[in-house]
């Protein structure tokens, strides 16, 4: 299961909270660590040179989304997604899962795989645990998710259990197929080996005992080279999702990167790296920027609000990030008055840059072990000023 190019190296741990090195075909990842979200190649309203200026170590594309359009024979045609998108670093897939799971009245989930109508144009497509693992293999990130069965994230036990067990039997199917793939091997038009790992995903919606099921099933099958948490931040309540980070840490192989999938707002890289977390996802930095929303230091500001309006001062004085060093507040709630897409462009990019910043800072206090008192400091400070809130 462990092909050449993938290790994991784990540093330093506070608590629960840890610091390590990923490496991967395509680069080093040092954890905590927070992933830009690339649903379809790209990092919305941003090229890849403003990507890598904040500092991603690693970025997420949609298998679901790419699958649709441009097709994965047509990213494989033109060098697979690094080629494709000019993303020199790391990238990772999910595996269309939990997009497949949101069309709830456009999908129907079999054993055999989902049959959905395309949100594009209407047609009717079907993924199987087999096809997703060739789609993913086609677009050849290094990292592939396993394709599992996502439900909501208060179902009772018994759509969970549902979920949780389906999603292991698909977890066999992936396996054999992706290492399949593997060990015939391959190589992009560039004459590039293909270098690819797959990771499992824990499910169980919030039941204690299937996410400890799901875990050991998981476990069982073989070592993997990471392991990723499904299934929350999908409507439960944030301590419920504290609660089960709480439950799998211990049982969590410590030699392996854990990955938290769709989270990322600043409160939850925060507590999730105080539960074991390493990595983090999340569309919200650049959707909460496209609507003028910003996370600064201390708190979340509406970039729009009037008060802003003569305000020469940066959005965040302790962020280094292109918004912050070369324009004001005042500029930049012009800029949306004016409904100029820079706008959208700037907040996002900072929100991007204060999600990594955190993580990176977040690292340093794991490996001098402080994390617990610095944590609980810039806890109380992002959330102790509530006049910053959006108005």
């Amino acid at each position: 299961m462990t092909p050449p190019g993938y290790a994991f190296q784990l540093e330093q741990t506070d608590g629960a909270a840890r610091a390590g090195t990923l490496t991967l075909p395509h680069g080093t990842v040092r954890t905590p660590c927070f992933m830009p979200v690339g649903t379809h190649g790209v990092v919305r309203g941003l090229s890849m040179g403003e990507v890598e200026e904040t500092r991603a170590q690693i970025i997420l594309s949609n298998t679901y989304h790419l699958h649709l359009r441009p097709g994965e024979g047509v990213v494989r045609a033109l060098g697979g997604l690094h080629r494709f998108t000019g993303w020199k670093r790391p990238m990772l897939t999910d595996s269309g899962g939990f997009q497949v799971f949101s069309l709830e009245g456009m999908r129907k989930i079999e054993e055999s795989g989902v049959t959905f109508q395309s949100h594009v144009d209407g047609s009717k497509r079907h993924i199987t645990p087999e096809s997703a693992m060739e789609i993913q293999w086609e677009l050849g990130a290094d990292i592939a998710m396993q394709f599992d069965h996502v439900v909501p994230g208060a179902s009772e036990h018994a759509l969970a259990e549902v979920g949780m067990e389906r999603s292991l039997r698909w977890l066999d199917r992936c396996l054999a197929r992706h290492e399949v793939l593997r060990v015939q091997g391959d190589e992009d038009p560039g004459g590039i080996v293909r270098q690819q790992t797959m990771w499992p995903i824990i499910q169980g919606g919030i039941h204690n005992e299937l996410r400890l099921r799901s875990l050991d099933g998981i476990l069982s099958r073989a070592d993997w080279t990471g392991v990723a948490i499904g299934g929350l931040s999908v409507g439960e309540p944030k301590p419920t999702m504290h609660r089960v980070l709480e439950l799998l840490e211990p049982r969590l192989p410590s030699e392996r990167p854990r990955y938290l999938m769709g989270v990322g707002f600043p409160e939850d890289l925060i507590h999730g790296i105080a539960r074991g977390v390493d990595l983090f996802d999340c569309v919200a930095a650049t959707r909460n920027g496209r609507h003028g929303t910003a996370w600064i230091t201390d708190g979340k500001v509406n970039v729009r609000k009037a008060a802003f309006r003569t305000s020469d001062e940066p959005l965040d004085a302790e962020c280094d990030c292109r918004c912050c060093t070369t324009v004001s507040r005042g500029y930049l709630r012009h800029l949306f008055v004016v409904q100029d897409m820079l706008a959208l462009r700037l907040v996002s990019l900072h929100n991007i840059r204060f999600l990594i910043r955190l993580a990176e800072t977040a690292r340093a206090h794991v490996l001098s072990g402080t994390y617990a008192s610095w944590s609980a400091s810039w806890l109380a400070r992002y959330h102790g000023d509530r006049t910053r809130t959006t108005d």
